[in-house]
């Protein structure tokens, strides 16, 4: 592992300061970035979002999925919890401490929004982060391949269902259009642009050559989401620095 890399975590705590200073300091042009969305969906973070995980998704080998019989009770596992567990326990919390506990201390025009943001953050099972972990616990590389196609092929079908169910029963509006350019965005085009990537790669040269390909995007795909996390927090650094109390109820 490279020194970037090794000190990963310093440079994500660098980059969420230097996105609320850097809020704090610019409003105007991060309102200005803020406002190139479609449906509530913003374009330079879906951008910047592909750069970072188009690299992990060349990992993915949808022909692995012969391989989930051979780990069918890890993957078990791992599908009940991403599926049957995380999105209701985090609606769960959601209710109990935005909804009841923190209500008091939160603006109350805001507490649907809070509340739709667990679930839609618990319901998206982050394909760059497994492949992370696995990389740096040495994972059995066949079983994080045959997990990870198999949750992104179910997340492309139940990530919509399930937000708007639990949306549904919260009472909150369900913003159809949201969810549907989000799944288009966030989870379609990224999965068929790197099997198409991954397949004219194998093609064209092999295991080796898709190798030294994800060798090189490394970097970018880490830049990537550094830079995501300064737009991300460069959006609100004005709300975080103006709330802090809220945004550590919150956190």
């Amino acid at each position: 592992m490279g020194m970037f890399a090794r000190y990963l975590t310093l440079w994500v705590a660098l980059c969420i300061i230097a996105g609320i200073a850097l809020g704090h300091l610019f409003p105007g042009l991060f309102q200005a970035l803020g406002h190139m969305e479609i449906a509530r969906v913003n374009i330079p973070v879906a951008l910047l979002i592909w750069l970072m995980i188009v690299p992990m998704l060349l990992k993915v080998d949808f022909t692995a999925l012969h391989q989930v019989r051979e780990h069918w009770r890890g993957i078990g596992v791992t599908l009940f919890i991403n599926w049957a567990v995380k999105p209701f326990s985090m609606a769960l919390l959601g209710w109990l401490f935005i909804g009841w506990l923190f209500r008091p201390y939160l603006p109350a025009g805001q507490i649907d929004s809070y509340i739709a943001g667990l679930i839609i953050l618990a319901a998206a099972p982050c394909t760059a982060m497994v492949f992370v972990w696995s990389n740096l616990s040495n994972g059995d590389a066949n079983f994080t391949l045959s997990q990870v196609a198999l949750n992104d092929l179910i997340m492309v079908f139940a990530f919509a269902p399930i937000v708007a169910f639990l949306l549904g029963i919260s009472a909150i509006t369900i913003p159809w259009e949201t969810l549907f350019i989000s799944v288009v965005l966030y989870i379609l085009i990224p999965v068929i642009a790197a099997q198409i990537w991954r397949s004219r790669i194998i093609r064209g040269g092999g295991p080796a050559r898709l190798g030294r390909i994800l060798h090189r995007l490394e970097t970018p795909s880490i830049l990537a989401l550094l830079a995501t996390l300064v737009l991300l927090f460069g959006f609100q650094g004005g709300q975080i620095i103006a709330h802090p109390i809220i945004i550590a109820l919150l956190a």
